[in-house]
Protein backbone atom coordinates (compact mmCIF):
# COMPACT_ATOMS: atom_id res chain seq x y z
CA UNK A 1 0.00 0.00 0.00
CA UNK A 2 2.82 2.45 0.80
CA UNK A 3 4.46 1.57 -2.18
CA UNK A 4 1.35 2.37 -4.31
CA UNK A 5 1.15 5.71 -2.25
CA UNK A 6 4.17 6.74 -3.10
CA UNK A 7 3.74 5.85 -6.74
CA UNK A 8 0.74 8.20 -7.00
CA UNK A 9 2.14 10.78 -5.29
CA UNK A 10 5.17 11.11 -7.99
CA UNK A 11 3.21 10.71 -11.12
CA UNK A 12 4.99 13.01 -13.59
CA UNK A 13 2.58 15.74 -15.14
CA UNK A 14 -0.03 15.42 -12.59
CA UNK A 15 -1.05 18.33 -10.68
CA UNK A 16 -1.77 18.19 -6.51
CA UNK A 17 -5.56 18.06 -7.13
CA UNK A 18 -4.91 14.95 -9.42
CA UNK A 19 -2.79 13.14 -6.79
CA UNK A 20 -5.53 13.70 -4.19
CA UNK A 21 -7.91 12.02 -6.31
CA UNK A 22 -6.23 9.28 -7.06
CA UNK A 23 -5.03 9.00 -3.62
CA UNK A 24 -8.45 9.55 -2.10
CA UNK A 25 -9.76 6.56 -4.40
CA UNK A 26 -7.24 3.63 -3.67
CA UNK A 27 -7.65 4.28 0.67
CA UNK A 28 -11.34 4.14 -0.61
CA UNK A 29 -10.48 0.70 -2.71
CA UNK A 30 -8.55 -0.38 0.35
CA UNK A 31 -10.60 0.20 3.09
CA UNK A 32 -13.90 -1.12 1.21
CA UNK A 33 -11.38 -4.25 1.16
CA UNK A 34 -10.68 -4.26 4.80
CA UNK A 35 -14.65 -3.81 5.08
CA UNK A 36 -15.35 -6.84 2.98
CA UNK A 37 -12.66 -9.00 4.64
CA UNK A 38 -13.83 -8.60 8.36
CA UNK A 39 -17.58 -9.33 7.45
CA UNK A 40 -16.47 -12.20 5.57
CA UNK A 41 -17.48 -15.43 8.01
CA UNK A 42 -14.79 -17.20 9.84
CA UNK A 43 -14.65 -21.17 8.59
CA UNK A 44 -13.61 -23.75 10.78
CA UNK A 45 -13.86 -27.85 9.72
CA UNK A 46 -15.50 -30.20 11.09
CA UNK A 47 -13.75 -33.31 10.18
CA UNK A 48 -15.41 -36.57 11.90
CA UNK A 49 -16.49 -40.51 10.66
CA UNK A 50 -19.92 -40.23 8.95
CA UNK A 51 -19.14 -43.07 7.26
CA UNK A 52 -17.94 -46.48 8.16
CA UNK A 53 -17.19 -48.30 11.35
CA UNK A 54 -16.48 -45.24 13.47
CA UNK A 55 -20.03 -42.75 12.42
CA UNK A 56 -22.06 -44.06 15.02
CA UNK A 57 -19.33 -42.77 17.55
CA UNK A 58 -18.42 -40.24 15.80
CA UNK A 59 -21.97 -38.66 14.27
CA UNK A 60 -22.87 -37.17 17.62
CA UNK A 61 -19.44 -35.20 17.76
CA UNK A 62 -20.52 -33.40 14.32
CA UNK A 63 -23.84 -32.25 15.88
CA UNK A 64 -22.52 -31.39 19.25
CA UNK A 65 -20.02 -28.93 17.12
CA UNK A 66 -22.97 -27.56 15.20
CA UNK A 67 -24.96 -27.03 18.23
CA UNK A 68 -21.88 -25.03 19.60
CA UNK A 69 -21.73 -23.23 16.24
CA UNK A 70 -24.88 -22.14 16.12
CA UNK A 71 -25.07 -20.68 19.80
CA UNK A 72 -22.13 -18.46 18.96
CA UNK A 73 -23.30 -17.21 15.71
CA UNK A 74 -26.61 -16.35 17.98
CA UNK A 75 -24.64 -14.12 20.34
CA UNK A 76 -22.95 -12.13 17.14
CA UNK A 77 -19.91 -15.16 16.28
CA UNK A 78 -16.44 -14.05 16.65
CA UNK A 79 -14.98 -10.63 16.46
CA UNK A 80 -18.51 -9.89 14.96
CA UNK A 81 -18.01 -12.22 12.07
CA UNK A 82 -19.98 -15.60 11.44
CA UNK A 83 -18.63 -18.46 12.20
CA UNK A 84 -19.26 -20.87 8.93
CA UNK A 85 -18.78 -25.07 9.52
CA UNK A 86 -17.25 -26.76 6.44
CA UNK A 87 -18.02 -30.68 7.96
CA UNK A 88 -16.01 -32.96 6.11
CA UNK A 89 -16.01 -37.16 6.39
CA UNK A 90 -13.27 -39.01 7.02
CA UNK A 91 -15.02 -41.95 6.53
CA UNK A 92 -13.70 -44.10 9.31
CA UNK A 93 -10.08 -44.19 6.95
CA UNK A 94 -6.55 -42.93 7.38
CA UNK A 95 -6.22 -41.76 4.19
CA UNK A 96 -9.73 -39.75 3.61
CA UNK A 97 -8.81 -38.53 6.89
CA UNK A 98 -5.34 -37.11 5.32
CA UNK A 99 -6.80 -35.64 2.18
CA UNK A 100 -10.16 -34.04 3.89
CA UNK A 101 -7.52 -31.94 6.52
CA UNK A 102 -6.18 -30.96 3.56
CA UNK A 103 -8.36 -29.85 1.99
CA UNK A 104 -10.29 -27.84 4.79
CA UNK A 105 -6.89 -26.00 5.19
CA UNK A 106 -5.76 -25.34 1.58
CA UNK A 107 -9.27 -25.30 -0.14
CA UNK A 108 -11.52 -24.36 1.89
CA UNK A 109 -9.52 -21.91 4.07
CA UNK A 110 -10.75 -22.86 7.55
CA UNK A 111 -8.72 -21.42 10.47
CA UNK A 112 -8.78 -24.64 12.62
CA UNK A 113 -10.27 -27.65 12.73
CA UNK A 114 -12.61 -29.47 14.90
CA UNK A 115 -12.15 -33.52 15.04
CA UNK A 116 -10.64 -36.79 13.75
CA UNK A 117 -11.46 -40.37 15.53
CA UNK A 118 -8.90 -42.81 16.32
CA UNK A 119 -5.75 -42.51 17.83
CA UNK A 120 -4.27 -43.86 13.89
CA UNK A 121 -6.73 -40.69 12.28
CA UNK A 122 -4.88 -38.15 14.63
CA UNK A 123 -1.56 -39.51 14.40
CA UNK A 124 -1.39 -39.20 10.64
CA UNK A 125 -3.98 -35.91 10.30
CA UNK A 126 -1.07 -33.84 12.73
CA UNK A 127 1.12 -34.40 9.80
CA UNK A 128 -1.15 -32.34 7.32
CA UNK A 129 -2.07 -29.82 10.72
CA UNK A 130 1.72 -29.31 11.57
CA UNK A 131 2.77 -28.66 7.98
CA UNK A 132 0.26 -25.81 7.58
CA UNK A 133 0.93 -24.23 10.63
CA UNK A 134 -2.83 -24.73 11.80
CA UNK A 135 -4.82 -25.81 14.96
CA UNK A 136 -6.63 -29.34 15.48
CA UNK A 137 -8.87 -30.01 18.69
CA UNK A 138 -8.62 -33.18 19.52
CA UNK A 139 -11.98 -34.21 21.39
CA UNK A 140 -11.14 -37.69 22.06
CA UNK A 141 -9.72 -39.78 24.88
CA UNK A 142 -6.39 -41.13 23.71
CA UNK A 143 -2.83 -42.99 24.79
CA UNK A 144 -0.92 -39.74 25.46
CA UNK A 145 2.98 -40.48 24.61
CA UNK A 146 2.52 -36.86 22.24
CA UNK A 147 2.18 -33.44 22.51
CA UNK A 148 2.22 -31.24 19.43
CA UNK A 149 2.53 -27.74 19.11
CA UNK A 150 -0.46 -27.33 16.61
CA UNK A 151 -3.06 -29.28 18.49
CA UNK A 152 -5.50 -28.55 21.45
CA UNK A 153 -5.95 -32.50 23.49
CA UNK A 154 -9.45 -32.23 25.06
CA UNK A 155 -9.84 -35.62 25.88
CA UNK A 156 -8.64 -37.63 28.67
CA UNK A 157 -5.05 -38.25 29.16
CA UNK A 158 -3.80 -41.90 30.87
CA UNK A 159 -3.63 -40.56 34.22
CA UNK A 160 -7.58 -39.26 33.95
CA UNK A 161 -9.03 -42.50 32.55
CA UNK A 162 -7.01 -45.49 31.89
CA UNK A 163 -4.69 -46.05 35.40
CA UNK A 164 -7.83 -44.42 37.37
CA UNK A 165 -9.91 -47.29 35.67
CA UNK A 166 -7.24 -50.03 36.51
CA UNK A 167 -6.58 -49.01 40.26
CA UNK A 168 -10.43 -49.45 40.42
CA UNK A 169 -11.08 -52.36 39.15
CA UNK A 170 -8.06 -53.88 41.12
CA UNK A 171 -9.42 -52.48 44.24
CA UNK A 172 -13.67 -53.43 43.82
CA UNK A 173 -13.75 -56.23 41.65
CA UNK A 174 -10.31 -57.79 40.83
CA UNK A 175 -6.25 -58.02 40.10
CA UNK A 176 -7.29 -60.65 37.43
CA UNK A 177 -7.64 -58.71 34.28
CA UNK A 178 -7.79 -59.68 30.27
CA UNK A 179 -7.22 -57.14 28.06
CA UNK A 180 -8.80 -56.68 24.75
CA UNK A 181 -8.54 -54.11 21.83
CA UNK A 182 -9.05 -53.34 18.33
CA UNK A 183 -5.63 -53.42 16.31
CA UNK A 184 -3.93 -50.10 16.13
CA UNK A 185 -1.81 -47.63 18.29
CA UNK A 186 -4.51 -46.44 21.13
CA UNK A 187 -5.28 -49.60 22.32
CA UNK A 188 -1.89 -51.23 22.31
CA UNK A 189 -0.10 -48.26 23.80
CA UNK A 190 -3.24 -48.61 26.74
CA UNK A 191 -2.75 -51.94 27.47
CA UNK A 192 1.06 -51.37 28.12
CA UNK A 193 0.22 -48.52 30.52
CA UNK A 194 -2.40 -50.98 31.85
CA UNK A 195 0.60 -53.73 32.25
CA UNK A 196 3.06 -51.36 34.14
CA UNK A 197 0.32 -50.47 36.63
CA UNK A 198 -0.12 -54.24 37.08
CA UNK A 199 3.65 -55.31 37.09
CA UNK A 200 3.47 -52.10 40.28
CA UNK A 201 0.71 -54.25 41.74
CA UNK A 202 2.63 -57.12 41.38
CA UNK A 203 0.65 -59.07 38.94
CA UNK A 204 -0.32 -59.23 35.06
CA UNK A 205 -3.07 -60.15 32.49
CA UNK A 206 -4.42 -63.03 32.17
CA UNK A 207 -4.81 -62.68 28.26
CA UNK A 208 -4.69 -60.11 25.66
CA UNK A 209 -5.98 -59.95 22.59
CA UNK A 210 -6.27 -57.63 19.51
CA UNK A 211 -8.61 -57.63 16.33
CA UNK A 212 -8.79 -55.81 13.65
CA UNK A 213 -10.84 -51.93 13.59
CA UNK A 214 -14.37 -52.89 12.83
CA UNK A 215 -13.62 -56.97 12.64
CA UNK A 216 -16.64 -59.21 13.97
CA UNK A 217 -14.79 -62.75 14.80
CA UNK A 218 -14.60 -63.02 18.45
CA UNK A 219 -14.59 -66.53 18.82
CA UNK A 220 -10.98 -67.02 20.06
CA UNK A 221 -11.04 -64.23 22.05
CA UNK A 222 -14.16 -65.69 24.23
CA UNK A 223 -12.94 -68.47 24.43
CA UNK A 224 -9.84 -67.47 26.26
CA UNK A 225 -11.78 -65.20 28.73
CA UNK A 226 -13.97 -68.44 28.93
CA UNK A 227 -10.52 -70.52 29.90
CA UNK A 228 -8.47 -67.98 32.06
CA UNK A 229 -11.80 -66.54 34.27
CA UNK A 230 -11.00 -62.84 34.78
CA UNK A 231 -12.07 -61.05 37.24
CA UNK A 232 -12.97 -58.07 34.85
CA UNK A 233 -12.35 -57.40 31.08
CA UNK A 234 -10.19 -54.09 30.24
CA UNK A 235 -11.79 -53.39 26.63
CA UNK A 236 -10.57 -50.71 23.90
CA UNK A 237 -12.59 -52.20 21.66
CA UNK A 238 -13.75 -49.04 19.14
CA UNK A 239 -16.45 -48.82 16.35
CA UNK A 240 -19.05 -51.43 15.37
CA UNK A 241 -16.91 -54.52 16.49
CA UNK A 242 -18.77 -53.63 20.22
CA UNK A 243 -21.52 -54.68 19.29
CA UNK A 244 -20.42 -58.16 17.86
CA UNK A 245 -18.46 -58.63 21.44
CA UNK A 246 -20.75 -58.17 23.62
CA UNK A 247 -22.79 -60.69 21.40
CA UNK A 248 -20.16 -63.11 21.64
CA UNK A 249 -20.25 -62.76 25.36
CA UNK A 250 -23.38 -63.28 25.80
CA UNK A 251 -23.62 -65.96 23.55
CA UNK A 252 -21.21 -67.68 25.58
CA UNK A 253 -23.19 -67.15 29.04
CA UNK A 254 -20.43 -64.23 30.04
CA UNK A 255 -22.62 -61.89 32.03
CA UNK A 256 -21.69 -58.50 33.39
CA UNK A 257 -22.09 -59.63 37.19
CA UNK A 258 -20.29 -62.39 36.65
CA UNK A 259 -17.21 -61.09 34.12
CA UNK A 260 -17.64 -57.44 33.76
CA UNK A 261 -16.33 -55.05 31.19
CA UNK A 262 -14.73 -51.83 31.93
CA UNK A 263 -14.28 -49.98 28.60
CA UNK A 264 -12.43 -46.99 27.63
CA UNK A 265 -14.62 -46.01 24.62
CA UNK A 266 -17.91 -46.97 24.96
CA UNK A 267 -20.83 -43.94 26.34
CA UNK A 268 -24.02 -43.13 25.96
CA UNK A 269 -24.09 -42.62 22.05
CA UNK A 270 -22.51 -46.44 21.92
CA UNK A 271 -24.78 -48.01 23.80
CA UNK A 272 -28.26 -46.90 22.18
CA UNK A 273 -26.11 -48.28 19.20
CA UNK A 274 -25.37 -51.40 20.59
CA UNK A 275 -28.68 -52.26 22.45
CA UNK A 276 -29.06 -51.68 26.39
CA UNK A 277 -29.68 -55.10 26.44
CA UNK A 278 -26.21 -56.39 25.52
CA UNK A 279 -24.30 -54.59 27.97
CA UNK A 280 -26.32 -53.17 30.47
CA UNK A 281 -24.15 -53.58 34.13
CA UNK A 282 -20.98 -53.11 32.31
CA UNK A 283 -18.50 -49.94 33.61
CA UNK A 284 -17.06 -47.51 31.91
CA UNK A 285 -14.22 -44.87 32.43
CA UNK A 286 -15.04 -41.11 31.04
CA UNK A 287 -14.41 -37.52 32.46
CA UNK A 288 -18.19 -36.99 31.61
CA UNK A 289 -21.49 -38.83 31.49
CA UNK A 290 -24.63 -37.73 30.47
CA UNK A 291 -25.97 -38.15 34.56
CA UNK A 292 -23.70 -35.54 35.82
CA UNK A 293 -26.09 -33.63 38.21
CA UNK A 294 -24.94 -29.70 37.96
CA UNK A 295 -26.48 -26.58 36.32
CA UNK A 296 -24.39 -26.62 33.59
CA UNK A 297 -24.62 -29.80 32.16
CA UNK A 298 -28.43 -29.75 32.63
CA UNK A 299 -28.61 -26.61 30.50
CA UNK A 300 -26.35 -28.59 28.16
CA UNK A 301 -27.93 -31.86 27.71
CA UNK A 302 -31.53 -29.77 27.37
CA UNK A 303 -29.96 -27.18 24.93
CA UNK A 304 -28.72 -30.83 23.03
CA UNK A 305 -32.28 -32.34 23.14
CA UNK A 306 -34.16 -29.56 22.54
CA UNK A 307 -31.88 -29.11 19.08
CA UNK A 308 -31.81 -32.68 17.95
CA UNK A 309 -34.52 -34.81 19.58
CA UNK A 310 -35.36 -35.74 23.59
CA UNK A 311 -34.67 -39.16 22.98
CA UNK A 312 -31.11 -38.19 21.75
CA UNK A 313 -27.94 -38.74 24.21
CA UNK A 314 -24.34 -37.50 24.22
CA UNK A 315 -20.81 -38.74 25.64
CA UNK A 316 -18.06 -37.52 26.51
CA UNK A 317 -16.01 -37.01 23.14
CA UNK A 318 -19.23 -34.87 21.85
CA UNK A 319 -19.24 -32.62 25.12
CA UNK A 320 -15.68 -32.41 24.40
CA UNK A 321 -16.10 -31.49 21.15
CA UNK A 322 -19.05 -28.31 22.11
CA UNK A 323 -16.38 -27.04 24.83
CA UNK A 324 -13.29 -27.20 22.60
CA UNK A 325 -15.75 -24.63 19.95
CA UNK A 326 -15.95 -22.37 23.16
CA UNK A 327 -12.49 -22.22 24.22
CA UNK A 328 -11.33 -21.44 20.96
CA UNK A 329 -13.99 -18.79 20.31
CA UNK A 330 -12.86 -17.04 23.90
CA UNK A 331 -9.46 -17.39 22.96
CA UNK A 332 -10.18 -15.57 19.05
CA UNK A 333 -12.23 -12.64 20.70
CA UNK A 334 -9.84 -12.22 23.56
CA UNK A 335 -7.12 -12.08 20.96
CA UNK A 336 -9.00 -10.35 18.63
CA UNK A 337 -7.28 -12.75 15.83
CA UNK A 338 -8.28 -16.08 14.00
CA UNK A 339 -4.67 -16.44 13.78
CA UNK A 340 -3.88 -19.91 14.84
CA UNK A 341 -0.54 -18.86 16.83
CA UNK A 342 -2.64 -16.28 18.24
CA UNK A 343 -5.52 -18.24 19.31
CA UNK A 344 -3.19 -21.14 20.64
CA UNK A 345 -1.14 -18.39 22.86
CA UNK A 346 -4.76 -17.05 24.20
CA UNK A 347 -5.61 -20.48 25.01
CA UNK A 348 -3.01 -21.31 27.65
CA UNK A 349 -4.42 -21.63 31.03
CA UNK A 350 -8.00 -20.73 29.81
CA UNK A 351 -11.49 -21.81 31.82
CA UNK A 352 -14.52 -23.27 30.47
CA UNK A 353 -17.64 -24.58 33.08
CA UNK A 354 -18.25 -27.13 30.96
CA UNK A 355 -20.38 -30.04 31.41
CA UNK A 356 -18.37 -32.47 32.93
CA UNK A 357 -17.11 -29.35 35.44
CA UNK A 358 -14.39 -26.75 35.09
CA UNK A 359 -11.70 -27.57 32.48
CA UNK A 360 -8.41 -25.77 32.10
CA UNK A 361 -6.06 -25.58 28.93
CA UNK A 362 -2.89 -26.38 30.32
CA UNK A 363 -0.11 -24.16 29.38
CA UNK A 364 2.72 -26.40 29.26
CA UNK A 365 0.99 -29.22 26.92
CA UNK A 366 -2.00 -28.07 26.00
CA UNK A 367 -4.41 -30.85 27.40
CA UNK A 368 -7.48 -30.18 29.85
CA UNK A 369 -7.37 -30.56 33.78
CA UNK A 370 -10.16 -32.46 34.35
CA UNK A 371 -12.37 -34.87 36.28
CA UNK A 372 -11.62 -39.05 36.13
CA UNK A 373 -15.36 -40.50 36.59
CA UNK A 374 -16.10 -44.33 36.32
CA UNK A 375 -19.67 -45.07 35.71
CA UNK A 376 -21.95 -48.15 35.50
CA UNK A 377 -24.24 -48.58 33.10
CA UNK A 378 -28.08 -48.90 34.05
CA UNK A 379 -30.97 -50.36 32.08
CA UNK A 380 -32.18 -47.18 31.32
CA UNK A 381 -29.07 -46.21 29.18
CA UNK A 382 -27.61 -43.68 31.43
CA UNK A 383 -24.25 -44.36 33.77
CA UNK A 384 -24.46 -44.05 37.51
CA UNK A 385 -21.26 -42.62 38.44
CA UNK A 386 -19.44 -45.30 41.29
CA UNK A 387 -16.43 -42.85 41.86
CA UNK A 388 -15.03 -39.63 40.41
CA UNK A 389 -11.68 -37.69 41.17
CA UNK A 390 -10.78 -34.05 41.95
CA UNK A 391 -9.84 -32.43 38.74
CA UNK A 392 -6.32 -33.82 38.13
CA UNK A 393 -3.72 -31.90 36.05
CA UNK A 394 -2.98 -33.73 32.32
CA UNK A 395 0.04 -36.11 32.67
CA UNK A 396 0.29 -37.21 28.49
CA UNK A 397 3.60 -39.46 29.19
CA UNK A 398 3.01 -41.82 32.38
CA UNK A 399 5.42 -42.29 34.73
CA UNK A 400 5.91 -45.57 34.57
CA UNK A 401 8.57 -45.42 31.74
CA UNK A 402 10.79 -42.27 30.27
CA UNK A 403 9.95 -40.24 27.40
CA UNK A 404 12.46 -42.04 25.79
CA UNK A 405 10.84 -45.42 26.37
CA UNK A 406 7.48 -44.57 25.78
CA UNK A 407 8.65 -42.96 22.10
CA UNK A 408 10.79 -46.03 21.55
CA UNK A 409 7.40 -48.39 21.73
CA UNK A 410 4.90 -45.71 19.35
CA UNK A 411 8.19 -46.47 16.44
CA UNK A 412 8.24 -49.78 17.31
CA UNK A 413 4.44 -50.20 16.56
CA UNK A 414 4.63 -47.43 13.56
CA UNK A 415 7.41 -49.53 11.92
CA UNK A 416 6.24 -53.00 12.55
CA UNK A 417 3.36 -52.05 10.80
CA UNK A 418 4.98 -50.86 7.49
CA UNK A 419 4.56 -47.32 8.48
CA UNK A 420 1.19 -46.98 9.73
CA UNK A 421 -0.58 -46.47 13.10
CA UNK A 422 -3.06 -49.45 12.69
CA UNK A 423 -1.58 -53.37 12.17
CA UNK A 424 -2.39 -53.49 8.07
CA UNK A 425 -5.17 -55.91 6.99
CA UNK A 426 -9.06 -56.14 6.61
CA UNK A 427 -10.25 -52.77 8.63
Amino acid sequence: SSSIIMLIQSLPGSTKSVRRVFLNLFLVLILTACSARESEPVRVGILHSLTGTMAASESALVDAALMAIDELNDEGGVLGRRIEPVVADGKSDIGSFVAEASRLIQEEGVVAVFGTGTSAHRKAVKDVIEAHDSLLFYPMQYEGIEQSPNIIYQGPTPNQQIIPAVEWCHRFLGPRMFLVGSDYVFPHVANAIVKDKLAAFGTSPVGEQYIPLGGMDFDAVVQEILETRPDVILSSIYGESNRAFFRALMDAGISADEIPVMSFSIGESEVKELGIENISGNFSAWSYFQSIDSSANRNFVNGFRSRFGSDRVIGDPAEATYTGIQLWAAAVNESGSVRPDTVKSALHGKTYTAGRGTVRVDSTNQHLWQVARIGRLLIDGQYEIVWSSGILPPVNYPASRTRTQWNNLLDELYRGWGGNWSRPGPN
